[in-house]
């Protein structure tokens, strides 16, 4: 089963990624539901409206004081159902899951240019607790 809502989702919020890749990424989730998370919301008349993903990290997070760590992968609510509460209703179900799983805190992340998911994350409850600028050497 494709899951067609949540695949158009996935496709909205990482559009760079093949469906093939979607499709696979989503398989695996499915195949452990002790470590991924997937929360999708629908309207009143079942259209696919919003979508979280989320795993349970057992390594070093940043910012965070304990582990296991839940960790929000994804966010994505289409533009014509944003600030109405769908976002806040997916990081409630993710808080939910991740305590059950265990968890103490429930972490994120954003790039750095990306100044509206920083403002969507502090409306939600998270506070921002580091920035990191990553680098690489090829050898």
């Amino acid at each position: 089963m494709e899951h067609p809502g949540w695949l158009r989702l996935r496709q909205a919020l990482w559009p760079d990624c093949a469906r093939e890749q979607h499709l696979a990424d989503m398989k695996s989730f499915i195949s452990r539901p002790d470590r991924y998370g997937q929360f999708v919301a629908y309207s009143p008349s079942s259209e696919a409206i919003g979508l979280a993903e989320a795993s349970i990290r057992t390594d070093y997070v940043n910012g965070t004081e304990s582990s296991p760590v839940g960790f929000l992968e994804g966010l994505y609510v289409v533009p014509q159902a944003r600030r109405k509460g769908v976002a806040a209703s997916l990081v409630a179900a993710v808080c939910d899951w991740s305590r059950r799983a265990g968890c103490g805190e429930l972490a994120s992340d954003a790039v750095l240019e990306n100044s509206i998911g920083h403002v969507v994350h502090r409306a939600l409850g998270f506070e921002e607790t580091e920035r990191v600028v990553f680098f690489r050497r090829k050898l």
